[in-house]
């Protein structure tokens, strides 16, 4: 499939998905979204699907295309709980702009990779750390107070979710480890 025909599908189903906020709005008023709302939805959307378009025409590898996958959607489920809720206290506590680093870890250890497996691999095992380490500071380093603390979340809660989203960047990790076995696609192709 070429560029343009990946392009519009992502572009379809990124309007498709920005439908359900806009009907449920029509019959309830706990969904209350605002202009910048959906203009942020969208680009987000958009943009994790323009860079799994673009990741997942590296290789023919399926293993490739399932760790990049997996990638774009912790990143994508990262900056969105950060967005909406915050990852540690609420969306107000500053420690939750750390985050941001997971995502520069992956991304530049992409780019120091030229997106080979290994290399994305090691990218993906350390974003995980990261992410990691980027929790336990927030939780027992810098924790919230004031408005920006959250009572009513047991820590247990908060310390499951993270690992569930330090596990994401893991599975991806372990993928393209998988994917860069002797018989990977990719390796011949960037070669």
């Amino acid at each position: 499939m070429n560029l343009t025909k990946s392009l519009l599908r992502v572009a379809l189903a990124t309007g498709l998905l920005l439908l359900i906020p806009l009907v449920a709005m029509q019959f309830t008023a706990e969904v209350n979204w605002t202009l910048s709302d959906f203009v942020f939805a969208g680009v987000l959307l958009f943009g994790a699907g323009l860079v799994f378009v673009l990741a997942a025409r590296l290789a023919t590898n399926p293993l490739y295309r399932a760790a990049a996958g997996v990638a774009v959607a912790a990143g994508l489920l990262l900056v969105w709980a950060n967005a909406a809720v915050g990852l540690v206290g609420s969306e107000h506590n500053p420690a939750n702009k750390l985050y941001a680093g997971v995502l520069a870890v992956a991304f530049i250890g992409a780019l120091v990779a030229r997106f080979r497996p290994r290399g994305m691999s090691n990218a993906m095992f350390a974003a995980s750390l990261t992410y990691l380490v980027i929790t336990a500071l927030a939780l027992f380093v810098w924790t919230p107070a004031g408005a920006a603390a959250e009572p009513s979340v047991h820590l247990l809660n908060v310390v499951g979710a993270n690992a569930g989203f330090a596990a994401l960047w893991a599975v991806s990790g372990w993928l393209f480890r998988r994917a860069s076995g002797p018989a990977s696609s990719l390796q011949q192709r960037l070669a």
